[in-house]
């Protein structure tokens, strides 16, 4: 029932794929993977009559609304809003009263074709590089000598949909003593090295590269051919190692749920929202994007709607591939007990203790955050006004839906 996000001109992603979608497949289809086959099929269905639905009926005026089922797929510009909602208020009820440090990690262009050629291996080295770079100078007594806690997310575009692979992170200000006892607390503005993070960084993931090659792990095709030979890939990552990497951890200006919001929109979908959308004119696809080089300055992008689609569809990710982890403290598996460790230290209780004492619901009702999200009542009739819809008959399908890929945010 809920509204996507749209453009001021009401375009979708969707409307370029069922547009422009077979005659992309028909002239490049030989050189996409299956998953990214089953992308486009899955957005050129998503919310139509193809995937069948319910039909609501106003309980006042009788008036008909049908409302058709969701693709569910992790990288559709238009679903899994509510998925992604409830992802920022879990995050934002584990937040600690500390200061709360945004990291971003981001590896040289000159990896960024290797990286693309060997995501699941390379994203994945470059998540276990970050935290192990991360966790390791925190633990150094010379620096803040504590366990600190990460959650990291995968980016891989640029805001023109370049593939520019980066990890957004959210740190706390402090840790806790490796005994567990005590907290140890950060500056305000300033938590660890960076100049020392962004060498480590640099050491693990070149080191890693070595030995994924060395064990047959990495593929290597057209132009990078030539680096399969151990002694050519050796000389292309020379350089690397004595460039400076861009690694920033800066305290967010308007606080951590900031930064979580601001990672939310991303943990659901990818690359581009449809809000950016501007315009198909003829086979030309215009968007907004900012300019990050001049002051952040919105600009409009025109693209042939064959390379829009070709940057889309390079930000697909391998089937079951978590882009959303998290380390240390903040570990899935002992998340919520080191966390009642870090308040207990700090001497506050959970924002969910808070609420059962309050006799407060902490988990929101769909209807209810759907209200919140489109600032409307998504069962309010949109003809009368007054009455509500109600469930009267299901939609069958029109075809068979293609599979999701939706098993990991």
């Amino acid at each position: 029932m809920a509204a996507s996000p749209r453009s001021p001109v009401g375009l979708e992603v969707a409307d370029v794929v069922r547009r422009f979608g077979e005659s992309f497949l028909a002239a490049h289809g030989a050189s996409l993977s299956r998953e990214q086959r089953r992308v486009l099929a899955c957005l050129a269905v998503c919310r139509t009559a193809a995937l069948g639905g319910h039909l609501y009926q106003c309980d006042r005026c009788g008036h008909e609304h049908p409302a058709y089922n969701s693709c569910r797929d992790r990288h559709c510009p238009k679903c899994q809003a509510l998925a992604s909602e409830r992802w920022l208020r879990a995050r934002c009820a584990e937040l600690l009263p500390v200061p709360y440090f945004h990291l971003v990690a981001t590896i040289p262009e000159e990896l960024n074709g290797l990286f693309l050629q060997n995501q699941r291996v390379l994203y994945d080295l470059l998540f276990h590089s970050v935290a192990s770079s991360l966790l390791e100078v925190a633990a150094d007594p010379r620096h803040l000598g504590a366990r600190l806690g990460l959650l990291a997310l995968l980016h891989t575009w640029s805001q023109t949909m370049l593939h520019h692979p980066h990890v957004h992170g959210i740190v706390p200000g402090g840790g806790l003593t490796v005994d567990g006892a005590r907290w140890v607390g950060a500056a305000p503005d300033y938590l660890l090295p960076v100049q020392v993070l962004s060498r480590a960084l640099r050491g693990r993931l070149l080191s890693g590269i070595r030995a994924l090659h060395a064990e047959g792990e990495l593929r290597f095709y057209g132009e990078l051919e030539p680096l399969a030979d151990p002694r050519t890939l050796s000389g292309h990552l020379e350089p690397l190692w004595h460039k400076e990497w861009v690694v920033y951890l800066k305290p967010p200006f308007d606080g951590p749920r900031k930064v979580l919001e601001y990672l939310a929109r991303y943990t659901h979908r990818i690359a581009i929202s449809n809000r950016r959308l501007v315009s198909i004119d003829g086979d030309q696809v215009a968007f907004r994007y900012r300019d990050r080089r001049h002051d952040d300055v919105l600009r409009t992008m025109r693209l042939p709607a064959h390379e829009f689609l070709r940057r889309f569809l390079l930000h697909v990710l391998p089937r079951r591939f978590v882009r959303i982890r998290s380390y240390g403290l903040l570990a899935n598996r002992n998340r919520q007990e080191n966390l009642a460790r870090c308040r207990e230290a700090l001497g506050v209780v959970s924002a969910e203790a808070e609420a059962e004492r309050a006799n407060e619901p902490v988990r929101e009702t769909w209807q209810q955050a759907l209200k919140r999200l489109l600032g409307r009542d998504p069962l309010r009739c949109p003809a009368c006004g007054i009455g509500r819809l109600r469930p009267v008959a299901a939609l069958t399908p029109r075809a068979r839906p293609p599979p999701t890929g939706r098993s990991s945010p």
